[in-house]
C-alpha cells in the first residue's frame, strides 16, 4: 500500500513539474492594459512636456543668435569665338565646362589670398566684446576703444584680456600670463606690455557716459584661429551653372560683421579673378606645351614597337588568324571523319567479299543491296564488285540446271575467283591511300594545333603593345584639343564680374527659430512620454484585470474581490462579520452564490483554495468566502493544509499547538483539534506542528477519513492548500476537491502563472478548477462591478469616503 502511495506522488509530481510550458494565450495588444497604463502615465507625460518646452525656452535663452548676410555674383564670359568661324561646344560639355569654371571660382573666393586681403582690409584680428547679463556681445565698429598692437616674440594670441573703464580717461586691463592673472590701471595711449604684446588703447567715437559701466575684453587673434573662424562661417556655393551665378554666404552672431565681409569678399574678388587668369593662362599653355612634347616621344616608340612585332610575326591580325586556324582544324575533323568512315567501310567490304556473303538481289542490282557501295569513289573497284555480283548470280542459275562437277560451273566458279583476287587488290591499293591520306591530315592537325598554341601568347603580346600607342594617340589628341580651346577661350573671351544682388544688413537670425526649438521640445516630451507607456507597457508583466485573466486561461472566473482598504493588515483576517455591507462582502457574496452552479449547496461540498506563490491572498478569500457560506445557515468548517506555512489560526488569532498533522498521525482527534470562531456555523482546524512528510500524509487514508467524518458534522469542508507552484501538495488535495479554486491577486500574480492554471487543467484534467481575481481596482473589475456602481443607492455601502482636495481628485482620476 504505501509503494502504491508513492507511485501516485511521484506520478503527480512529473504532471505537476515535468511538462513544459506552452506559450500563453491571447498574445497581441491588450488595449485595457494599456489604457490603464497610459492614464497613470498622464502626470508623467504632463511632466515631460513641461521638462521639453522648458529645456527649449533655456536653450533659446543660453543661444546666441546666429544672423546669415548674402550675395549673388555673375562671372560673364563674354566671347568672340564666333569670329574665329568655331562654333559652340554643345549643350552638356558647356553646361559641365561652365560648372568646371564655377567650381574654379569658389576655390579662387575661399582661398588664403582672399582671407589675407579681407583680414587686411576689415582688421579682423582684433575682436571686442561686451559682457552682458547672460551672454556676451561682439561690438563690430560699435567698441567704445581701439586697440593697436605689436607682437613680440612668444606672444600669447587667443589671449582674453578684461577691460574696465575708470574715471579721468583711464581703464584697468586684467589677463592671465603664465597660469597667473595680471591687472594693472593705465591711460589711453600709455604703452602696456602684457602677454607678449606692447599695447595702446585708444577711446573712438563710441565712448561715452553709458559706455563707462560696461564690461568690456578683447582678444587678438592669430592667423589660424581667423582662417578656422572665416572657413566655419563661409559658404560659397554654386546657384545656377547656366547662369554662371554664385552665391557667397557668412554667418555671424553679429549681423554687421555678416554683411562688411561678405562685400568685402565680392571687392576683393574681382581685383584677385583678373590676377589669376593671367597667371593661370601661361601656366596652362606652358603644361600642355611640354605634355604635347613628352607624348610625341612615347607616342613614336609605342608605334615602332608595335611596327616591329608585326614584321617579326608576318601578320597584324592575331584574333583573326585563331579563328582561321580554328576553321582549318574543323575542316580537318571533318575530312578525317570521312576517310575513317571508308576505311570502316572497304574492311567491311573486305570481309563480306572473303565470307561470300556479298548480297545480291535478283534483279542483279548490288548497290541496292548495299547502299554503302556507292560512296566508294574507285570506279574500278565498284565495276568489279558489280561484275561479281553478275557472276554470283549467273553462278546460282547455272546450279539450277548443272551439277557443281560440270564444266560449266567451275567455269563460272574460276571466274569468280579471279574477280575477288582483282577486288582484293583494289581493296588493300584503297586502303593504303586512305591511311597515307589520314597520315597527312595528322601531321597538318599537328602543325595547326602548334600554330594555334603559339597564337595566345603573340595575341597578348599584341595587345600589351597596342595599349600604350591608344593610349598615346587618345592623350595626344585630347591635349591638341585643350590647347586649341583654350587658345579659342584666351583669344576670345573677355573676364566679366556684376554683382546682382549685394549683401544686406540681416534682421532676423536663422537659427535658433524659435517656434521650431519650442515644437522640438514639445515633440520631444511626447515622444518621451510615449515612450515612457511603451516602456510600461512592455515592462508590465502582472495581472491586471478580470479580462486578462479570462483572456488568457482556461479556467471559469468564478469572481472578483475589490481591493480592501477599511484597514492594514499585517496577516489575513475575517472581515465579512465586521462590515457585511461592504463591497468585498457583496463581492464574496456573488462567488457564493457563483459556487452554486458549480456545486448544489444541497450536498456536501470539498472546496479547496490555492495559489501560484505566497501574498496572492489565498488564505484571505478562504477565511473569508466561509464565512459567507456560514451566514447562509450552513455549517463550515476550514482545514489549514498549509502544513509549511499555516495562516488560518492568525486569521482567527488562534493557537497552533496542534492540529491537522497530529490528526493524521492520530496522536489527536479531529473533535479535539476543532476551534471555533465568531461566526457559529464556522469552525476551523489549523495546520498543527510542521511535519517531515506533508505529501504523505496527505496521500494517506486518514486524510480520506478525516474528510468523511468532517462532512458527517458540516455542509462545507474549506480547505486552505500551499501554493502549487512552489510544492505539490496543493494538487493532491485540488484531485479530491468538488470545486478547486485558483487565486490571482491584481498587480502581483505574474501573466507568467496563467500557464500553471492552463497546464492544470491540461495534465491533471481540472475540468473544475475555477478562478478568483483578487485585490482588483475598480476600473479593472470589468463586468463584475461592486460598490456605488453596483445598483444600489450611492452610499449604502460603507465605503471610505475619497480624500478631498487636489491630491483626492489627482489620485481618484488616476488610480
Amino acid at each position: 500500500m504505501a509503494a502504491k502511495e508513492d507511485a501516485e506522488l511521484e506520478e503527480l509530481i512529473r504532471s505537476a513539474g515535468a511538462e513544459p510550458e506552452e506559450e500563453s494565450e491571447g498574445g497581441g495588444l491588450d488595449l485595457t492594459t494599456l489604457v490603464m497604463v497610459a492614464r497613470k502615465s498622464v502626470p508623467w507625460i504632463l511632466l515631460l512636456i513641461v521638462v521639453g518646452v522648458t529645456a527649449a525656452w533655456l536653450f533659446l535663452r543660453y543661444t546666441p543668435p546666429t544672423y546669415k548676410s548674402s550675395s549673388t555674383l555673375k562671372i560673364d564670359e563674354k566671347t568672340e569665338a564666333g569670329v574665329l568661324g568655331i562654333g559652340a561646344l554643345g549643350g552638356a560639355a558647356e553646361k559641365q565646362q561652365n560648372v568646371n569654371k564655377l567650381s574654379g571660382e569658389i576655390e579662387l573666393i575661399k582661398s588664403d589670398l582672399i582671407y589675407r586681403r579681407l583680414k587686411d582690409s576689415l582688421k579682423l584680428d582684433v575682436t571686442y566684446y561686451v559682457e552682458g547679463t547672460v551672454l556676451e556681445s561682439e561690438l563690430y565698429r560699435t567698441s567704445p576703444f581701439r586697440v593697436e598692437y605689436e607682437a613680440k616674440e612668444g606672444a600669447a594670441y587667443n589671449t582674453k584680456f578684461g577691460l574696465q573703464f575708470l574715471p579721468n580717461r583711464r581703464f584697468r586691463l586684467t589677463y592671465t600670463a603664465n597660469n597667473q592673472e595680471e591687472s594693472g590701471e593705465y591711460s589711453f595711449g600709455q604703452p602696456v606690455q602684457a602677454a607678449g604684446f606692447l599695447l595702446r588703447v585708444f577711446a573712438t567715437d563710441a565712448y561715452t557716459t553709458e559706455a563707462l559701466d560696461g564690461s568690456y575684453h578683447f582678444v587678438i587673434n592669430d592667423d589660424a584661429s581667423l582662417n578656422e573662424y572665416l572657413n566655419e562661417n563661409l559658404l560659397v556655393e554654386i546657384i545656377n551653372p547656366e547662369a554662371n551665378t554664385i552665391g557667397i554666404s557668412f554667418t555671424d552672431h553679429n549681423p554687421q560683421k555678416a554683411q562688411a565681409i561678405v562685400n568685402k569678399i565680392d571687392s576683393v574678388y574681382l581685383v584677385e579673378k583678373i590676377l589669376r587668369k593671367q597667371e593661370q593662362a601661361a601656366r596652362s599653355m606652358k603644361f600642355l606645351d611640354e605634355q604635347l612634347g613628352e607624348n610625341r616621344g612615347n607616342l613614336q616608340g609605342a608605334e615602332e614597337n608595335l611596327q616591329a612585332f608585326f614584321k617579326r610575326n608576318k601578320t597584324n591580325d592575331v584574333k583573326a588568324d585563331v579563328a582561321q586556324i580554328t576553321q582549318l582544324l574543323q575542316q580537318l575533323e571533318d575530312e578525317r571523319e570521312k576517310l575513317e568512315e571508308q576505311a570502316d567501310l572497304l574492311a567491311d567490304l573486305a570481309r563480306l567479299i572473303e565470307q561470300d556473303r556479298l548480297t545480291t538481289r535478283e534483279d542483279g542490282d548490288v548497290f541496292q543491296s548495299v547502299p554503302a557501295l556507292s560512296s566508294i569513289k574507285d570506279g574500278q573497284l565498284t565495276q568489279r564488285i558489280a561484275e561479281l555480283s553478275d557472276q554470283q548470280l549467273d553462278l546460282r542459275r547455272v546450279q539450277f540446271s548443272y551439277q557443281n562437277s560440270t564444266d560449266a560451273v567451275k567455269l563460272r566458279q574460276e571466274q569468280i575467283a579471279d574477280t575477288k583476287q582483282v577486288i582484293r587488290e583494289l581493296l588493300q591499293k584503297n586502303q593504303r591511300l586512305v591511311r597515307r591520306q589520314l597520315a597527312k591530315m595528322d601531321i597538318k592537325q599537328a602543325e595547326l594545333e602548334a600554330r594555334l598554341r603559339e597564337l595566345p601568347e603573340k595575341q597578348t603580346e599584341q595587345a600589351r603593345l597596342q595599349r600604350p600607342l591608344e593610349l598615346y594617340e587618345k592623350y595626344n589628341i585630347n591635349m591638341m584639343d585643350r590647347k586649341i580651346e583654350f587658345g579659342i577661350q584666351l583669344a576670345g573671351t573677355t573676364p566679366d564680374f556684376q554683382i546682382l544682388s549685394p549683401a544686406t544688413l540681416p534682421s532676423i537670425p536663422i537659427s535658433p527659430r524659435r517656434l521650431m526649438v519650442y515644437a522640438i521640445g514639445l515633440a520631444a516630451g511626447v515622444v518621451l512620454g510615449l515612450g515612457l507607456i511603451a516602456a510600461r507597457y512592455l515592462l508590465h508583466n502582472t495581472v491586471t484585470n478580470v479580462a486578462e485573466l479570462e483572456r488568457n486561461t482556461q479556467a471559469p472566473v468564478l469572481g472578483v474581490i475589490p481591493t480592501y482598504e477599511k484597514e492594514k493588515m499585517v496577516v489575513s483576517k475575517l472581515v465579512v462579520d465586521k462590515n457585511p455591507k461592504s463591497a468585498i462582502s457583496e463581492a464574496i457574496r456573488s462567488i457564493r452564490t457563483n459556487l452554486e452552479f458549480m456545486a448544489s449547496s444541497k450536498k456536501k461540498r470539498l472546496i479547496s483554495v490555492t495559489s501560484t506563490v505566497s501574498g496572492e491572498g489565498k488564505t484571505f478569500v478562504t477565511v473569508n468566502l466561509a464565512g459567507i457560506i456560514a451566514a447562509s445557515d450552513q455549517r463550515v468548517v476550514i482545514l489549514d493544509l498549509d502544513m509549511r506555512k499555516p495562516k488560518i489560526n492568525l486569521a482567527f488569532d488562534a493557537e497552533n499547538v496542534k492540529g491537522v498533522s497530529t490528526i493524521l498521525i492520530e496522536k489527536h482527534t479531529w473533535q479535539e483539534c476543532l476551534q471555533h470562531t465568531s461566526i457559529p456555523s464556522l469552525d476551523f482546524i489549523s495546520a498543527g506542528p510542521t511535519p517531515p512528510n506533508p505529501s504523505e500524509l496527505i496521500l494517506s487514508p486518514r486524510f480520506d477519513e478525516l474528510v468523511e467524518s468532517l462532512f458527517q458534522h458540516y455542509d462545507v469542508v474549506m480547505i486552505d492548500t500551499p501554493p502549487v507552484g512552489l510544492v505539490t501538495d496543493g494538487i493532491l488535495i485540488m484531485r479530491r476537491a468538488d470545486v478547486p479554486i485558483y487565486i490571482v491577486r491584481a498587480n502581483y500574480s505574474k501573466k507568467s502563472f496563467l500557464k500553471n492554471i492552463n497546464k492544470l487543467i491540461r495534465v491533471n484534467g481540472f475540468t473544475k478548477l475555477t478562478t478568483i481575481l483578487n485585490d482588483a481596482q475598480a476600473s479593472s473589475m470589468h463586468g463584475y462591478g461592486y460598490g456605488y456602481g453596483y445598483g444600489y443607492g450611492q452610499g449604502y455601502y460603507e465605503e471610505e469616503a475619497p480624500k478631498a482636495g487636489l491630491l483626492g481628485r489627482l489620485r481618484k482620476q488616476f488610480s
